[in-house]
């Protein structure tokens, strides 16, 4: 057992997994949950999510000695003043924001100073969100990323470094800015243009949905996973990783603009090299264990 008591504050897809991965592997003792949402809070109940489900965030964090914010990122500043009262003295607080800067700016200035906080980020999920969404197995074999400010206690970071690994997770630390311009690369940009190509589609009236829909290939077909991803989380993202996002869509365009260039002109060997040189990327994550070459993407039934 790593922690005596954790509190999970939002219960869905990634709070849900975290508790069903923390009772497989006997990490946790009591683990107590909380939800805005009255209906959400009545199905973690009915489900068996979490050996105690609160009324308030309040009420779920007291004598925690580890505390998860699992909601959007916009709100974190605020749930983290209605709960800071209420901390364990030498309790860890963490989250699952895909966005750092933003999340240690908003929560840290709400925190006392007998508690530690070591932001993360799990790098996993699906597109189905909410309490009944989750699975054990969500987190095996992923990253999870944690960016703990400077001069956060050693042995808090090496705590929650245990935890991710005995959910599963392979972890490293980095730097704030770091991250979020890493994740503008490998997710936030790429769900952006997820939701602009089905919009496009959408949009598109020459082409009827029951076409979309009927003939749609590996390609589009992924990009409406991503575009079905949780609408509030992503709006959050966007607008707190403004600038990463910004500067990576701005290359993006560049380089879509030469595609179009080469196009246009009939240049089959610049496209050739181009294509080439991307499929280098995807082997590479398949060596890397992060996906398999199935057709299907490495995504079983349901996930």
């Amino acid at each position: 057992m790593i922690y005596q008591r954790v509190a999970l504050i939002g219960l869905g897809l990634i709070a849900s997994s975290m508790f069903w991965a923390m009772k497989r592997g006997g990490l946790a003792g009591e683990i107590a949950g909380y939800a805005r949402s009255e209906a959400t809070r009545a199905t973690a109940r009915r489900i068996g999510l979490c050996d105690l489900v609160c009324e308030s965030a309040a009420e779920a964090v007291i004598g925690a000695d580890l505390i998860v914010l699992c909601v959007p990122v916009g709100v974190m500043g605020a749930v983290t003043a209605e709960i800071a009262p209420h901390l364990k003295p030498g309790a860890t607080i963490t989250d699952v924001g895909s966005v750092k800067r933003e999340v240690i700016d908003s929560v840290s200035p709400h925190l006392p100073d007998n508690v530690h906080f070591v932001p993360g980020h799990p790098l996993a999920g699906t597109e189905h969100s909410g309490p009944e969404a989750g699975f054990a197995e969500l987190f095996d074999n992923r990253w999870c990323l944690l960016v703990p400010p400077v001069g956060t206690d050693a042995q808090a970071i090496d705590r929650l470094q245990k935890l991710w690994e005995g959910l599963g997770s392979n972890v490293e630390v980095m730097g704030a800015d770091h991250h979020d311009l890493v994740l503008a690369v490998t997710s936030h940009a790429p769900h952006l243009i997820a939701y602009t190509m089905v919009g496009v589609a959408d949009d598109l009236r020459r082409v009827t949905d029951s076409e979309v829909i009927k003939y749609s290939a590996a390609g589009f077909r992924d990009f409406t996973r991503i575009a079905a991803s949780d609408p509030t989380m992503w709006r959050d993202v966007f607008l707190t990783n403004k600038d990463a996002t910004l500067e990576i869509l701005g290359r993006f365009t560049e380089e879509l603009f030469a595609l179009q260039r080469a196009i246009r002109t009939g240049d089959g060997d610049h496209l050739f090299a181009y294509f080439t040189r991307t499929r280098a990327v995807r082997r590479g994550i398949i060596e890397a264990g992060q996906d398999t070459d199935a057709p299907d993407f490495g995504r079983g039934a349901g996930r």
